[in-house]
């Protein structure tokens, strides 16, 4: 009951803010446990303008998606049970308004707790949310950061 009561506070913060003249900045994370490659598997929605204007590259140049990359690599950590895990990318496509970022991390075994540094454009808009969500072994968890916020922990 709790998880549906955070999950809709959340949609709630995001009609509200939707009814603002301000501009909404905002990145979606699904996280999927592979357990028989034992693979962590990110998928990351970013707004193309906004990840340009911080890395400050045309998304229609050959150096967008090395820039993109190392942007992630700075600002996307996670933990495994304590332990640190290397995330590799495995590349990224640009539609239109959209980013769509993958990368991964290998060797995860059972996973107790996740733990999330998350500040991808929290640099350069000060208003960002960014969301993550993660299916494991049939459980979801929901995380959000922002400004303040940028370190978030689960178990399972």
């Amino acid at each position: 009951m709790k998880k549906y009561l955070h999950i809709i506070s959340i949609f709630a913060i995001m009609v509200m803010l939707s009814f603002a003249s301000q501009d909404f900045y905002s990145s979606m994370t699904k996280v999927d446990f592979v357990e028989g490659s034992k693979t962590l598997k990110f998928t990351t929605k970013l707004n193309t303008s906004h990840i340009s204007d911080a890395i400050k590259i045309n998304p229609n140049t050959a150096q967008f998606e090395a820039e993109v990359k190392k942007y992630v690599n700075n600002n996307f950590d996670v933990y495994v049970n304590g332990a640190p895990k290397t995330l590799t990318f495995t590349g990224s496509q640009v539609k239109g308004e959209t980013v769509w970022v993958y990368f991964e991390s290998g060797g995860v075994g059972e996973v107790n707790s996740m733990k999330i540094k998350n500040t991808i454009l929290l640099g350069t808009f000060p208003r960002q949310f960014n969301l993550v969500n993660i299916a494991y072994k049939g459980n979801q968890k929901t995380m959000n950061f922002q400004r303040g916020k940028e370190v978030n922990e689960v178990s399972f």
